[in-house]
């Protein structure tokens, strides 16, 4: 028996289209890195202007046999939004029928990838988009048959934290991968002053170097901030403390230090259920015992499949899969809870914190 016998052509089509669009979609990912691997954006933005494709293969110094190459990956990355076509006039004369030109323009998306901007993603990109990292997901088939082992595991023969701590120069690229994260989150944090306020201390668990830290110390000058990781970890940046920053090594499933509040960033969505309570019973126990308003401040995604506005359910399934490599999850709000009252909280409340990310408070 034919199993589509009862369909109609056009459906059969759709579904053609529907895994062809998938079954391609590494292309926009490699597309992307081309972009960034050239500095595109950093390019157009130093230009000053839109550039031509003429102007921008001169830079780059393209040979002739690439040209139409360059100009297919540059369509291709303007219909995914990174880019916009507009009409410029050539100015090189003061010819009033000045001709009219075709140029490349950059959007918000780009201007997120010019190089030494406050806001540059192209850390967390190429962090990701590096063969030690995506190449593993060529694995997923031989991870589900495999009890008891990560993606990293599989494929890189140990666990993903001492991949990193045995290769420094991908752990740099990690840590500043955070870090052009967290540059995002500082904007987010404007708005949430009020978390914040009334608060002596806070340590941030998993801080790596600092960079959140460092923007709630700088917003809070009374506030003391504690950043703890792993003594590989912070020992780099023990330089970089100030009167109310400092730097304390050590392992979150021993102790934490105490605190008005614990702040966790990106961290839960790393860890199994069963560790996640582990953390957050070390967390519970390092909240000031005398401090009213202590606290746990969670920074991560909440997946809300019901409500998926400008489609975010689709980044953050997918971060859910990349959590593979370290036997972590992303989850929804009634995941969290679960979790919060077997850590023995009391209570939490869930805010709206950037597009992705929630901002989750959680009072013992």
């Amino acid at each position: 028996m034919d199993l589509l016998s009862g369909r109609k052509a056009n459906e059969i089509f759709e579904g053609q289209v529907h895994v062809y669009k998938h079954m391609y979609a590494y292309l926009d990912s490699m597309c992307l890195k081309w972009c960034i691997e050239l500095e595109i954006p950093t390019i157009i933005y130093n230009h000053g202007k839109p550039i031509t494709l003429h102007e921008l293969i001169s830079i780059l110094q393209v040979p002739p046999s690439k040209i139409s190459g360059v100009e297919r990956l540059m369509r291709h990355l303007t219909h995914n939004g990174f880019f916009d076509i507009v009409t410029i006039h050539d100015d090189d004369d003061g010819d009033e029928n000045k001709e009219e030109k075709k140029a490349y323009a950059l959007t918000i998306s780009s201007e997120l990838l010019v190089k030494g901007t406050e806001y540059c993603l192209i850390p967390m990109a190429k962090f990701f988009l590096d063969p030690s990292v995506s190449s593993s997901y060529n694995l997923l088939g031989k991870w589900t048959l495999e009890e008891n082992l990560t993606l990293c595991e599989i494929s890189l023969g140990t666990n993903h934290w001492d991949f990193l701590s045995k290769n420094p120069s991908i752990l740099t690229s990690f840590n500043e991968s955070m870090a052009s994260d967290s540059q995002m989150v500082k904007l987010a944090l404007k708005d949430h002053s009020a978390d914040f306020e009334g608060l002596e201390s806070i340590v941030d668990v998993g801080g790596g170097n600092g960079t959140i830290s460092k923007i709630i110390s700088d917003m809070f000058p009374k506030l003391k901030c504690i950043v703890f990781d792993l003594p590989h970890v912070v020992e780099n940046f023990s330089g970089t403390s100030s009167n109310n920053l400092s730097f304390i090594g050590g392992d979150m499933f021993n102790f934490i230090p105490e605190a008005d509040a614990v702040l966790l960033k990106w961290i839960l969505h790393d860890w199994d259920d069963e560790d996640c309570v582990k953390i957050l019973k070390k967390c519970k126990d390092a909240i000031s015992k005398n401090t009213k308003g202590g606290k746990a401040i969670i920074i991560d995604f909440v997946i809300n499949e019901k409500q998926d506005e400008f489609g975010l359910t689709q980044i953050k399934l997918r971060m859910d899969i990349a959590m593979t490599c370290v036997n972590g999850k992303e989850r929804s709000e009634e995941e969290f809870k679960k979790l919060f009252l077997e850590a023995g909280f009391q209570d939490y409340k869930i805010f709206p914190l950037t597009g992705m990310y929630s901002l989750i408070v959680v009072y013992p």
